[in-house]
């Protein structure tokens, strides 16, 4: 297990620990050199009058503290001369206390003094003791009553003045120092033991190997290990479950818990609980079931509350509800289902599996209620979007620590409560709570939803100004939060400014998605291949996961199934992020066929890969197949998320057939059966699918008859199915409330703008466009990029900043002839310039889509399609265009734009023209 500097350390005796830590103990000389400052003088309370402790003798039970101390008074009488345990300055004020001669007598009362009586007896049975002959196992009788009772400095006095500490001295002081966070002194005080010919024994071997777990030093439990090994203490239950126990919590050592385990001779409950929680701890759900299963076939052990816990820990992260159900069942059996720590991993289990009723009827139920039951409250509340219910009981609760704010701040930030979550930071720090890197990054988070730049400046101004900023997560989030925020001058900086020696992958694939989001596709992959190149980037699950979002964002279809291949290889896609993210990546990137392979292959599925499939199949208007998916989901027993209704309800609008009453009906079964309550979200998609089948007066009055004030995204769902068909009459009350709602917002001109042009009324067209111009507002730039041979070519409108621009827009011009001979007639009401005719079809010719789908065209070989991506929806005049595009080229174009995905094929598109 170590190599050959273990093997010396053995011969010596001495463990190998870092001189840095404890040196200067290697160096001391006497072998009863201190570790603690020497004993102050100071003068025992005064004792009970003599007969009172009469009394109080002749009450007690004569009994051994250690069953070893058999002692009789005329062996002590004989050895009276010795020296006492340690010399007090004065013994005046003590002068008067009892001899107690009698060493069952003071055994007796040594342990009666921890439960019963307290401190003060135990210091006055200290200064009798101390007029006695020295004797080690009363010694260590002391030295155990006084840790009982927390005085461990006391105990250790009381070590020093032995002569002769055995066994049983050493491993009481090296187990108090390991349980009160003085790891250091337990090893020195091992070494020590080891150093004086003291061999330790399990119990020994059980306290520095505490020691070692608290400390998370593992390479000093791996010399433990070899001496364990030497000394043939392996076989011990205990010693082998702390040895278990330490490489469980060192991380990256199940195979040596695993190993330990099955070599066990005998294991007893503790055995089965650390190997189980260890599997647990590294995922491996199937492997606990499969260990559990073992247990009760082959040793028949009862479970306790910490088996329970960490099934149900299990049975939550695997998604197996039914073995978390039958958890339950077996926890009510055995009378456990009450005990705290089960009960909080129930509430656990229910807020992803059950009914916010479930939990609350957990939560209520328990007649004594710790911290973390309090915040298990707060999370299932925030899980079911019941902010107020969450708020109301993290006010309720007793006592708070970091967990209980950071669980309500990632709630607000999940909610989209972002300035709830910004006042509770500002809370924070003004009651001094510890701030975490989890809070830190959660109100960075916040910041970056919110997209304002001051607050942003603020936030960073205050974690730079206390020194939070060198903690590469934090730093990663900054730069996150910079992107979000449109200042990439900022996050480049921090990018450069990020020391060489430390691992750059998470600032990296930080960087490459910020890019991705500001519409710098080029910039995006340049820094990930350049970080391939240069080897600065490790492709673990974080930056798997994050590439692979950037390649479905870019549709960069050739880089992502090189990502899925490496994580095949390294056994990355067996990781549920990953896994969700190879789903997605091929969705958006014009391959459904290969996003279900990968949702089939994948070993287990949580909501997220349920609703990637799903946005998948919406992304791609399959609206059907959605539904099926939606079907197989229920039949699975899985609980679907706010997110999913989003989801399903849009799914409706691409149905082949009118299933708007089994729309409503789901949107009832949300509220009564899952007891999701409705947001935002899920009233704008069933606005979009009430107006897409035409039954825009009903949208617009649940609109109106929302529970809570609608906002700009509600009607901007409903104002776009205005546009389908042509209704400016609603469309127009539409965007009065939009103007009064987001004044500030240009792509709101132009829906309305091209809701009048579509209907012929290009007078009013005109002056939504004049209004938009006096305002000072401009249309977000329209981008549109193709990628070929993995290098990425982007467009704006009239862009010549192509290599071959020249090429491009001479087989443009070939092909706008070939497709007006066709039947192409340009929609000049799609231009925002007032210029001449002529003038507006030149603009009109050189929008971005119409560049990039001649790029391709010019660049891929006959018979392959053409992939093309727009960041905004597509006009009404491209989108004519490249139909007959299709149909004068033989060659199919697939566009995806912000409503899903359009094919192009032999002169018609796959969204029938309505998107």
């Amino acid at each position: 297990m170590v190599g050959g500097a273990c093997n010396t350390w053995l011969q010596s005796a001495i463990p190998q620990i870092p001189t840095t830590t404890i040196a200067p103990f290697l160096h001391s000389p006497p072998k009863h050199a201190t570790i603690l400052p020497p004993p102050p003088s100071f003068s025992l309370p005064r004792p009970k009058t003599h007969n009172q402790h009469r009394h109080f003798c002749t009450t007690t039970t004569t009994q051994h503290l250690f069953s070893s101390s058999n002692h009789n008074h005329h062996h002590h009488q004989q050895q009276q001369q010795q020296q006492p345990l340690f010399p007090l300055t004065s013994l005046s004020e003590s002068s008067s206390a009892p001899l107690l001669d009698n060493f069952d007598t003071i055994y007796s009362l040594l342990r009666r003094s921890v439960h019963y009586t307290g401190i003060n007896v135990t210091k006055a049975l200290h200064v009798s003791i101390l007029k006695l002959h020295e004797d080690t196992h009363l010694g260590n009788a002391l030295i155990v009553a006084y840790l009982k009772q927390g005085f461990v400095l006391d105990a250790y006095k009381v070590f020093n003045g032995l002569s002769c500490p055995d066994v049983v001295s050493y491993s009481s002081l090296i187990s108090a120092f390991a349980k009160s966070n003085r790891e250091i002194e337990a090893a020195k005080l091992f070494c020590r033991m080891r150093r004086s010919g003291v061999e330790p024994n399990e119990y020994s071997f059980v306290a520095i190997l505490t020691a070692c777990v608290r400390s998370l030093e593992s390479h000093w439990g791996l010399q433990i290990h070899v001496l364990v090994i030497k000394m043939g203490y392996l076989d011990s239950v205990f010693v082998a479950n702390a040895l278990m126990g330490l490489y469980s919590k060192c991380g990256d050592c199940l195979d040596n818990v695993l190993k330990l385990f099955y070599e066990m001779p005998q294991r007893d409950i503790a055995s089965w609980n650390t190997v189980i929680s260890s599997v647990v701890k590294e995922l491996m759900y199937e492997k606990a079931f499969g260990l559990f299963r073992d247990m009760q076939r082959s040793d028949g052990f009862r479970v306790d509350h910490f088996t329970l816990s960490t099934l149900l820990t299990a049975c939550t992260g695997s998604n197996t509800i039914m073995e978390g159900r039958e958890a339950h069942a077996h926890a009510i059996r055995i009378g456990l289902e009450n005990h705290l720590s089960v009960n909080n991993a129930l509430m656990g289990f229910y807020t992803k599996y059950g009914s916010v009723k479930d939990v609350v009827a957990l939560f209520e139920r328990l007649p004594v209620r710790d911290i973390i039951t309090w915040t298990e409250m707060v999370m299932a509340y925030m899980e079911f979007g019941l902010v107020e219910k969450a708020v109301e009981t993290f006010n309720r609760m007793p006592e708070r620590n970091s967990v209980s704010y950071n669980a309500l701040l990632a709630g607000l930030c999940r909610n989209g409560e972002v300035w709830k979550a910004l006042d509770l930071f500002i809370k924070m720090t003004k009651e001094g709570a510890e701030l975490t890197d989890f809070t830190l990054t959660s109100v960075l988070n916040a910041c970056g939803t919110l997209t304002e730049v001051k607050i942003s400046e603020q936030i960073h101004g205050f974690i730079v100004k206390f020194g939070f900023g060198s903690n590469a997560c934090i730093e990663a989030a900054l730069l996150d939060m910079c992107t979000r925020c449109g200042r990439m001058l900022d996050a480049e900086k921090m990018l450069l400014r990020w020391p060489p020696d430390q691992d750059s992958s998470v600032i990296q694939t930080s960087m490459i998605c910020g890019y991705a989001r500001n519409g710098q596709p080029d910039e995006a992959m340049s820094v990930f291949l350049r970080s391939q190149l240069e080897g600065t980037m490790i492709m673990d699950e974080v930056a798997s996961t994050s590439v692979l979002g950037v390649c479905g964002t870019l549709g960069f279809h050739e880089i992502g199934e090189l990502i899925h291949c490496h994580a095949i290889k390294t056994g990355l896609s067996s990781d549920l992020g990953v896994g969700n993210s190879i789903i997605s990546m091929y969705s958006k990137s014009y391959n459904m066929n290969g996003a279900i392979k990968a949702f089939n292959n994948m070993p287990r599925h949580d909501i997220v890969s349920w609703n990637c499939l799903i946005a998948g199949h919406l992304l791609h208007r399959h609206g059907d197949e959605a539904l099926a998916v939606w079907s197989r989901m229920e039949q699975a027993g899985l609980k679907p998320d706010a997110i999913t209704f989003v989801l399903i309800i849009s799914a409706y609008r691409h149905t082949n057939s009118n299933l708007v009453d089994d729309c409503r009906t789901l949107f009832l079964s949300m509220i009564k059966t899952y007891y999701i309550e409705p947001t935002l979200e899920h009233y704008a998609s069933f606005a979009g699918v009430l107006g897409y089948w035409g039954l825009l007066e009903e949208a617009e009055e649940m609109i109106i008859k929302m529970p809570f004030e609608p906002k700009a995204s509600a009607w901007r769902a409903l104002l776009d199915t205005c546009r389908i068909h042509l209704n400016t009459s609603i469309g127009k009350r539409v965007a009065k409330r939009i103007i009064a709602i987001e004044p500030q917002d240009p792509s709101m001109y132009v829906l309305v703008s091209n809701l009048y042009s579509a209907s012929g009324r290009w007078h009013c067209s005109e002056m939504v466009r004049d209004d938009m111009r006096k305002r000072g507002f401009r249309k977000h730039p329209a981008r549109s990029w193709v990628i070929q041979k993995c290098k990425v070519h982007s467009f704006y409108a009239r862009d010549k900043s192509h290599p071959q621009a020249k090429d491009i827009y001479s087989g443009l011009e070939i092909l706008l002839l070939e497709c007006l001979k066709s039947g192409y007639v340009p929609d000049t009401s799609f231009v925002l310039h007032e210029v001449e005719e002529h003038q507006k079809k030149t603009f009109l010719f050189y929008h971005s889509a119409k560049l990039a789908a001649t790029c391709g065209l010019l660049m891929t070989k006959q018979g392959e399609p053409i992939r093309v991506v727009k960041n905004i929806l597509l006009c009404g005049d491209c989108h004519t265009f490249l139909k007959y595009a299709s149909l004068v080229s033989s060659r199919d174009i697939l566009l995806r734009d912000t409503s899903g995905f359009h094919c192009f094929s032999n002169g018609h598109c796959s969204c029938k023209d309505y998107w």
